[in-house]
């Protein structure tokens, strides 16, 4: 018992490390007592602060993410996928495995924001609903047509997929809800849940957003640069990014007919695009076999990799997958200094060609949809251990499903929230002050006034009215109401002088008569 507690003890003693801020400062030295004092207080402060938050992680983040370590001269990359599935437990080793289906291919997937259900959609025109936790197919349809891309809508009751013509919303029944006509031949689609909006781009360039709570078009927009099959949301503010054959990545709002931002990032076409969760950097992909890490506060390329990549993705805790051919290579930052190296590779059967890989959310599971299927690998690290229920729950029922459903619906943000910089969102520019012109300003501009009204000319008219004494007349009512508002102005800033300096009736009066002034009624 003793040695638990020693073992108890020693753990929170390393978490309340990891949360202090560096060593405690001497204050012995100090001859001012009252700083002295002051410092000790916060001091105190932060040891309780840390030992508070220290807590909390042991007991509201009991699971922590593991990744894998190498011994020796042994490398990570190096280690393969039998050799993980034969040392993690039954559960996991499930979550590794291979659907093949050649005659519907090639697949491209995606999951809920909870990580529960997967949508397949197959180039042919199969689409399949699969439930990850107990991997049973819930439902699956042949649409007979070219389907391009799938994507989730607020939650697994709901999924688009992009088809020959148009866009189509499905329920999970396989019941066709939609037909969205205005969109055309989409390649691309992207859910922003937080504003309930539907993001196309078609095979013309064309931009779309549509609110799926009215059913409203929001924006319609032509990017003016080609046709582009590259698209993805940034999770932080919402923006959507979209990667040409110039080599450009342009950022879009729905209520912005041009470009956020209009980078040049590859001196070639962008093959992919991924951001990472936090929002602050992106990794794109050329043609000339380079992938960049952009720090997108500065827009400035924090690092190059000598590789090419057809699809890429930032999973959850960081790690990039980038997919290319039929070779997958996973990216890790563990320094914390976006300075990204290899961290594990996998090859497919020869003939699979890698089309999209997507991490699973709150599990360390990577999806790859290919030419032949779909597929499933283990990535130690790569999924967020703990999850927060009012965010995204993986064993939620059907009641707390509706219940989070109305929230999000009341919780939905407009689309002039989205912006490059969210936390500029309810802060109010105070317009400029006019100031205020001076007396010999005002006098200026009325005698310009008069000039411009003496030296006007008049139409020559008919014997009798072109009388000198009628245009005398005529010239003296132009110079007076060019006059006029001047002298309102004066007429004006005299009165509000006035009232300003308008004395009390009581200020007014001797003192010894200011009893006898009526008061006024309180």
């Amino acid at each position: 018992m003793g040695a638990i507690k020693e073992n108890s003890d020693d753990e929170m003693d390393e978490k309340v490390k990891k949360y202090l801020r560096g060593e405690a400062a001497n204050l012995e030295g100090l001859k001012d007592k009252k700083l002295k004092g002051q410092l000790a207080v916060r001091e105190d402060l932060y040891g309780k602060s840390a030992k508070t938050a220290a807590k909390i992680e042991k007991w509201l983040l009991p699971s922590e993410g593991g990744y894998l370590e190498a011994e020796g001269i042994e490398k990570t990359w190096r280690i393969k996928q039998e050799s993980i599935a034969r040392e993690v437990d039954i559960l996991s080793s499930r979550n590794q495995y291979d659907i093949v289906l050649p005659e519907l291919g090639p697949y491209t997937l995606d999951f809920t924001s909870n990580g529960r259900y997967m949508a397949a959609a197959g180039r042919k025109g199969h689409l399949a609903i699969v439930d990850m936790k107990t991997l049973n197919l819930i439902k699956e349809i042949q649409v007979r047509e070219t389907v391009r891309d799938v994507a989730y809508l607020h939650n697994e009751l709901f999924f688009a997929a992009a088809q020959k013509k148009y866009p189509y919303i499905y329920n999970r029944d396989g019941t066709e809800l939609h037909c969205l006509k205005e969109h055309g031949a989409v390649l691309r689609l992207q859910f922003l849940k937080n504003h309930f909006l539907l993001a196309s781009i078609n095979k013309f360039g064309q931009l779309r957003y549509q609110d799926v709570t009215m059913g409203e078009m929001i924006g319609n927009f032509r990017t003016g640069l080609g046709r582009t099959d590259v698209m993805q949301v940034n999770p932080y503010n919402g923006v959507v990014a979209l990667g040409h054959s110039s080599g450009t990545v342009t950022m879009w709002k729905p209520t912005s007919a041009v470009p956020l931002v209009k980078m040049l990032s590859h001196p070639g076409p962008i093959s992919s695009l991924a951001f990472h969760p936090n929002g602050h950097v992106m990794a794109t992909s050329g043609r000339e076999n380079k992938i960049k890490i952009w720090d997108l506060r500065k827009f400035e390329v924090i690092q190059t990799l000598p590789c090419h990549a057809k699809t890429l993705n930032f999973s959850q805790k960081g790690l990039l997958a980038a997919g290319t051919g039929s070779f997958i290579q996973i990216l890790a930052d563990f320094s914390g200094s976006q300075n990204y190296s290899s961290y594990m590779t996998h090859s497919m059967a020869k003939g699979y060609q890698v089309g999209k890989v997507v991490f699973r959310p709150y599990e360390d599971v990577l999806g790859i949809g290919h030419s032949m299927g779909w597929s499933s690998i283990l990535i130690p690290g790569s999924g967020e251990p703990n999850f927060d229920s009012w965010v995204a729950n993986p064993f939620e029922t059907s009641k707390q499903r509706r219940e989070k459903e109305v929230h999000s619906l009341l919780d939905k943000l407009p689309p002039e929230t989205i912006m490059l910089d969210p936390t500029k969102v309810g802060t109010v520019r105070a317009p400029p002050k006019k100031e205020k012109p001076t007396k010999k300003e005002i006098e200026a501009e009325m005698e310009a006034a008069i000039e411009t009204a003496k030296d006007t000319d008049f139409k020559k008219k008919t014997k009798g009215r072109n009388k000198p004494s009628k245009r005398a007349t005529k010239r003296r009512e132009m110079i007076n109401r060019a006059k006029r508002p001047f002298l309102e102005q004066r007429t004006q800033e005299h009165e509000t002088s006035r009232k300003k300096h308008k004395l009390n009736p009581e200020t007014e009066m001797p003192k010894s008569l200011q009893r006898f002034v009526r008061q006024k009624a309180t």
